[in-house]
């Protein structure tokens, strides 16, 4: 018997055939999501450039060139003055953010180490004030927190009657004023010691690593290191004369001029974003010190080795391996929680920007700043601390 199939037919087939491809379907889907993706975008830029021609205002980066005419913060790392443009604004703002992540992951860190051991002591009263410490302020909003910390700086003294921490340093309700060095052209080249000086401490101690893995000898890197770094800028810069110049704060009509200042809401942004960020890395900690074995501990102790030295040197090199990766995270959090510094008045990146697109008009082109700005910083500490993960990571044989 014999069977014929008809060319209609057998087309039909094929086509079923194909359709049920699934890497064809993928294909097509992908193809059909990317020209939705693409219209809606068209769609919503163009009506944008339609609303801000009808609104005569021009599109383009071009405003950056003109005068800021907005006061800043007197604490800012680099000069600054209402007549300068925009970008020398967001160059403040941009070392505000800077310097207060930076700070904050130092200051959590540390803050929130300790209250991870502190949650694992034997000492029944230290664990439960650590958990009521996790437990209270990660339940808590962030700018309350900051609102609170705000509220309590601005309880201070004025300056006229300012609290003398030491000598010409003084705590006022206006922040903190301390004695400020004038540049010299000589600390340009003490830094270029110190940065030389930290590579040498981190050559050191790769060498003594490798001694000691090779001939079981202990070499004292971290003093010699150290010593190292401290030795090199101040050689420097005792043959450059040993310039010091103090610039000492002193009482005016209403506040202090002259000196160092760091503004209440920067002490509100520090102190808040230290705090918050070290409840969660508490808690990181402290399963990370759970994940290793308890047999660890136990062989530490029938070597007679102190328990303080078997957590910095036992428990904790081999719990870094699982605290890296969600240390990453908070760290990511706190450098993005900084924008928050606007419920305090603290003039970061957003706050100079919300400013920026306030006067300009240029709302679009302000927010695609610091939000370029802001993925950029983001992705910078992932590259490190994905870096320094794979560093710590154990490497099979």
């Amino acid at each position: 018997m014999t069977i014929t199939v008809s060319g209609g037919s057998g087309k039909s087939v094929r086509r079923g055939r194909a359709l049920n491809d699934p890497r064809l379907r993928s294909v097509v889907y992908q193809i059909i999501i990317l020209a939705v993706v693409v219209g809606v975008g068209w769609f919503l830029i163009s009506t944008m450039l339609q609303n801000r021609a009808a609104s005569g205002i021009a599109v383009g980066y071009d405003f950056l060139y003109g005068p800021a005419n907005i006061r800043l913060s007197d604490d800012s790392l680099i000069s600054y003055a209402p007549s300068d443009n925009w970008i020398r604004a967001l160059e403040v703002g941009v070392l505000n953010t800077l310097v207060v992540s930076v700070l904050g992951i130092v200051l959590a860190t540390i803050l929130g180490t300790v209250i991870g051991i502190a949650r694992l002591s034997g000492n029944w009263l230290v664990a439960k004030l650590a958990a009521i410490y996790v437990d209270v302020l990660r339940n808590i909003p962030l700018p309350i927190q900051l609102l609170l910390w705000i509220g309590l700086i601005r309880f201070a003294p004025p300056p006229r009657d300012a609290i003398v921490l030491l000598p010409d340093v003084f705590i006022s309700n206006k922040g903190l004023r301390v004695p400020a060095v004038q540049s010299d052209p000589i600390f340009l080249w003490v830094g270029i010691a110190a940065l030389v000086g930290l590579v040498a401490a981190w050559g050191i101690d790769r060498w003594a690593k490798a001694r000691q893995a090779a001939t079981g000898q202990v070499f004292p890197s971290f003093r010699v290191g150290l010593a190292v770094f401290l030795a090199l800028p101040v050689a420097v810069w005792l043959m450059g004369g040993a310039p010091v110049v103090l610039e000492l704060p002193e009482l005016g009509r209403f506040d202090f001029t002259g000196g160092w200042t760091r503004s209440p809401e920067f002490a509100a942004v520090l102190i808040g974003l230290s705090v918050y960020t070290a409840a969660f890395i508490a808690e990181i900690v402290r399963g990370g010190i759970l994940a290793v074995s308890h047999g660890q501990t136990e062989a530490a102790r029938a070597l007679g080795l102190h328990s303080g030295i078997t957590l910095r040197k036992i428990i904790l090199p081999q719990a870094l391996r699982t605290i890296l990766p969600p240390l990453t995270s908070q760290y990511l959090n706190l450098t993005k929680n900084s924008s928050l510094s606007v419920f305090v008045g603290y003039f970061d990146l957003v706050l100079v920007g919300n400013t920026m697109g306030n006067q300009t008009g240029r709302w679009v082109e302000a927010i695609s700043i610091y939000m370029a700005i802001y993925l950029t910083i983001s992705l910078a500490i992932s590259i490190g601390m994905n870096a320094y993960n794979r560093r710590m990571a154990l490497r099979e044989r």
